[in-house]
């Protein structure tokens, strides 16, 4: 009997814009390459996967799609050559080898309603169907080229270009730096002219900064590499006022205006991208013990690696460091669960965040690769073949949807990152009993100001969920680029000392400045600090090896503790009225020139003394997922109370659609200005604003689920989790791991296991990462 599903006139394939998932199941990471497949729902082309989980069958039961196209792929066998390297996936190898070339698959029609499976493929609409899927471009695909095509744009200073009058363009050389012997690596300044070197780049590629030294001495911003020139109009241009890679909707013409033509012009160096990807790829952490041998990789629950999707590495360490908290686990594993309803669970960040749990946990895609084991099987090598690697997608592209940064594909400071992803977990929905996981990291750290005049003192206290600390740099004696080791312990001592800023007294009006310290007023179960080994090289903040060292034993906190007032002590009065703030001019000028917005500068000068562009810079970078770190300095304490504002209904009901009660929205929204954005923030950043609910009862309900942030008991013992190493010369490239302590089957005590994308192996000695560590990850003992 044939199906009467398989003939419904409402089938139809997908559109152009429709995302259609048929390479993994947006539940799990089981996919098209496993013994079952994947079944595509043929209704709204979900992907669910039909093993032993069957998530497939969960669909149909949650929204009654009944038909879905199952598809099953195997690798053909492909013979390379013995040291043929495995081809590598960039932005650059664009191949015209296709799925096709490399996979047999199989594809059938099942009816969940019938029930039936081999379902006649040539009923009704199905075969139009059919191929809209198979030939449809995949999530991943889609999202990867949006992510590429969104990373260049133009900006003013080449859209209001203004060149120079020259009487005789050919009479310009353009083969040499004209500052240097240099003719390659060669920049023309498009305002002027002018042909300097640029950067010495990783490659080998010399370069003297000449081009950077000219963009200084003459404001000119925008140049271009004269390598990189096409005939169809692509070249590498820089901003050196934005300090960015930026396009030329105009280069043809400004090129022209220099007597540079593109017909018949062939590229003869490589792009910046293409460096970069190439440096990216270079970037690999020894694999290899101090004798030769190759690290044994693990397989099991909790030892999964993550595959690159191309600059991702900073996204792979961070998330590894972050399962392996109690919090996170407890929050996002739950085997034995039905996944969260919702009708997008590709769109949604708890189904992904859970996905992503599993996947690294379960132990389940922990395993040698097989695609690897035949060759292996077939040469001498003792060890088993390293993971394939989850491919974590969907999460990827959710978590940086609409981020300026991360939703691109350049690499990404893994710090941010991490900033990025509490803030995205925080405003999340938990319901029930499930407590916000981020609320593990988090303590309170108290500031301390007292007048260098009067004696009188404030105290202010701010919710963090993680610190960053200055590296001292002491250079050896006689080595430029190499640097004294620095105990974390002497970090956190700078980081508690006293400092002088420069505010005026509200009690007294001196002048004479305030003595500043901050301490840990409550300590969290989970503490990351970020180290931050940069200096300024004109201007550019370049990172620094500096050793840090770090023992194997707990690291006492007790001493950063604030402890108790002196109850002798004089308070400041409370202000009351609107205090101005005159940003120091010179130094807000650096730090406008390196690019940061000029309300973040301001910012950054009121809260570090108005005199340091490098402690103002630190405190830009610490502070970048600031909610309000785009809103101009307010200092008016007074500002901000409910009754200034009217409040728009729709914000108080688009807040409402978020779980957010009437009262708590109207408090938000008069903190905030009427910003929805900053209101979200604003309820998470404040739980225990006894103003914020009316029904107290509900409030105490919350927080005793959540508890107190942090503990201020003694004793105060840290021992370390896990670190993200990075090298490289920038955050912004090279590469990330991370390294975590773990027990591993069969062992009593724990060993550090490095996470190397897919790769995962136990070290044996990980003292000098430790040292080189970008952030390490405490738990309290």
């Amino acid at each position: 009997m044939a199906c009467v599903h398989s003939g419904a006139s409402d089938l139809s394939p997908p559109g152009p814009s429709q995302a259609v998932y048929r390479e993994d199941c947006t539940q799990c990471f089981d996919s098209i390459d496993n013994e079952a497949g994947l079944n595509v729902c043929l209704h709204c082309f979900n992907g669910g996967c039909a093993g032993d989980r069957d998530h497939a069958l969960l669909h149909f039961k949650r929204y009654g799609h009944s038909l879905a196209l199952n598809i099953r792929r195997t690798p053909k066998q492909v013979q390379l050559q013995r040291d043929e390297p495995p081809p590598k996936i960039s932005k650059l190898a664009i191949a015209a080898e296709t799925e096709d070339d490399r996979y047999n698959i199989v594809t059938s029609v099942v009816c969940y309603s019938c029930p039936r499976e081999g379902v006649d493929k040539t009923t009704g609409n199905l075969p139009t169907v059919i191929e809209g899927i198979m030939t449809a471009m995949t999530f991943s695909k889609r999202e990867e080229i949006k992510a590429w095509e969104q990373e260049f744009v133009p900006c003013e200073h080449t859209l209001c270009l203004t060149q120079q009058d020259v009487a005789d363009a050919t009479s310009k050389d353009s083969s040499q730096c004209s500052a240097c012997d240099l003719n390659e690596n060669l920049w023309l300044c498009l305002e002027c002219g002018n042909t300097a070197c640029g950067r010495s780049q990783f490659g080998g590629t010399r370069g003297n900064s000449h081009a950077l030294a000219h963009a200084d001495a003459t404001s000119h911003a925008v140049a271009v590499k004269l390598g990189s020139i096409t005939a169809e109009g692509s070249a590498d241009v820089y901003c050196y006022k934005c300090n960015e890679e930026r396009t030329d909707p105009e280069l043809a013409n400004h090129l022209a205006h220099w007597g540079i033509y593109l017909a018949g012009r062939e590229k003869t160096e490589k792009s910046l991208m293409e460096m970069q990807v190439e440096h990216n790829l270079t970037w690999d952490f020894s694999m290899t013990t101090e004798d030769g041998r190759e690290l044994v990789p693990v397989f099991g629950p909790g030892f999964t690696g993550l595959a690159n999707l191309g600059n991702s590495c900073y996204l792979s360490s961070v998330m590894q460091c972050i399962f392996s908290t109690e919090g996170f686990q407890s929050r996002y594993y739950h085997p034995s669960e039905e996944p969260p309803l919702c009708q997008a669970p590709a769109q949604d960040l708890e189904t992904q965040l859970r996905k992503l749990a599993d996947g690294l946990l379960s132990g389940r895609y922990s395993q040698p690769d097989p695609r690897a084991i035949a060759s292996a099987a077939t040469s001498e090598a003792p060890l088993p073949p390293h993971q394939k690697g989850l491919a974590p997608s969907m999460f990827k592209y959710l978590i940086g949807q609409g981020h300026e940064e991360f939703s691109t594909m350049r690499q990404q400071d893994a710090f941010e990152f991490l900033l990025h992803l509490f803030k995205s977990v925080s405003l999340s929905k938990h319901v029930g009993n499930q407590v916000n996981p981020v609320q593990h990291f988090r303590f309170e750290i108290e500031q301390r100001l007292q007048c260098l005049n009067c004696r009188k003192v404030r105290y202010k206290v701010d919710e963090q969920d993680n610190i960053s600390v200055a590296v001292p740099a002491r250079r050896v004696p006689g080595e430029a680029d190499q640097f004294e080791s620095v105990t974390l312990s002497e970090c956190l001592d700078i980081f508690t000392a006293d400092e002088i800023v420069e505010l005026t007294c509200p009690g007294c009006e001196s002048q004479d400045g305030f003595s500043k310290r901050s301490a840990f007023k409550t300590l969290p179960q989970e503490l990351t600090i970020n180290a931050r080994r940069f200096e300024l090289v004109k201007w550019v903040p370049t990172k620094l090896d500096i050793p840090v060292v770090v023992g194997d034993q707990p690291l006492d906190f007790g001493p950063y503790l604030a402890g108790e007032h002196d109850p002798n002590e004089e308070l400041l009065p409370e202000r009351t009225e609107t205090t101005s703030f005159i940003p120091n001019r010179e130094v807000l000028d650096q730090l406008l020139s390196m690019g940061f917005p000029a309300p973040r500068c301001e910012k950054a000068l009121h809260a570090t003394g108005n005199s340091d562009p490098e402690a103002a810079m630190n405190w830009l970078f610490a502070h970048m997922e600031d909610p309000d770190i785009d809103k101009p300095i307010v200092l008016d304490h007074s500002a901000g109370r409910p009754e200034d504002m009217q409040q728009d209904e729709s914000k108080i009901a688009q807040l409402g659609e978020m779980g957010i009660e009437v009262p708590r929205a109207r408090r938000a929204l008069a903190a905030t200005d009427g910003d929805v954005n900053r209101a979200l923030d604003w309820v998470f950043s404040h739980p225990d604003d006894d103003e914020m609910e009316e029904s107290h009862a509900e409030n105490d309900d919350v927080q005793a689920r959540q508890g107190p942030i942090g503990y201020d008991t003694l004793p105060a013992q840290y021992r370390l989790r896990s670190i993200v190493c990075h090298k490289g010369t920038s955050v912004h490239a090279g590469h990330y791991v991370a390294f975590i302590r773990k027990t591993l089957k069969g062992e009593t005590s724990p060993s550090w296991v490095l996470f190397n994308d897919e790769k995962v192996v136990k070290c044996e000695k990980i003292e000098d990462m430790k040292k080189t560590a970008y952030m390490y990850f405490f738990t309290r003992a």
